[in-house]
């Protein structure tokens, strides 16, 4: 009876700690079909630990080390630029996979992908994603002209939505350029090196 009762606490211990692994991953959930509130590049800014550009070097599936019943891609980028934190040479990060269609495609992370992401501090089990999920995740390429330019899963709408007002609010002065660019742009791609000038400004001014 004592082993059947000590088996029994050891099985409810285990559910448990796998319901507070779910309940820390939901912020952090992939990609596909995850929903997430709007955020302007402000928010995403000021929720991220961490902005890197660089390049994909691996990307895999696999499951979390702890929670065995939990799937993750683990993700690592050739940092080329770091916007904010102290990411240098490679950087790593484990973010969790809820729909199972991201476990054939990992997530939609490809290997040579060129990338720009903002991510949040891992979770206690290890955990991160970038903020606002597809908001955070900005893939770049070059248009036509042969210009860098950067979009997210989003399109980039809503993007700049009160970004005038929260500059005002902490201070920055704004080049006539980047409020044009604020008071126009509503969706798609916008060019690399304007994006990453405000990215710099709202980090410095947190």
């Amino acid at each position: 009876m004592r082993v059947s009762t000590d088996a029994m606490c050891r099985n409810l211990q285990r559910c448990f700690l796998l319901l507070v692994a779910c309940v820390v991953a939901a912020p952090v959930w992939a990609q596909r079909g995850a929903l997430s509130v709007p955020r302007n590049l402000d928010q995403l800014t000021d929720r991220a630990a961490d902005i890197v550009r660089g390049t994909v070097v691996s990307a895999r599936v696999e499951k979390h080390p702890e929670f065995k019943n939990l799937d993750t891609v683990v993700v690592t980028l050739r940092v080329r630029e770091t916007l904010k934190g102290q990411a240098q040479g490679t950087y790593t990060f484990r973010q969790y996979i809820w729909d199972i269609r991201d476990t054939f495609d990992a997530a939609g992370y490809r290997k040579g992908q060129d990338m720009l992401l903002l991510m949040i501090a891992p979770s206690p089990f290890g955990l991160s994603s970038p903020a606002g999920m597809d908001q955070g995740r900005f893939r770049i390429e070059r248009n036509r002209s042969g210009r860098e330019v950067a979009v997210n899963g989003t399109g980039n709408m809503r993007l700049f939505d009160g970004l005038r007002a929260a500059a005002e609010k902490e201070g920055l002065a704004l080049s006539s350029s980047q409020m044009t660019l604020i008071a126009m742009h509503r969706k798609g791609p916008i060019e690399l090196r304007e994006l990453t000038a405000l990215i710099r400004d709202f980090a410095r001014s947190e």
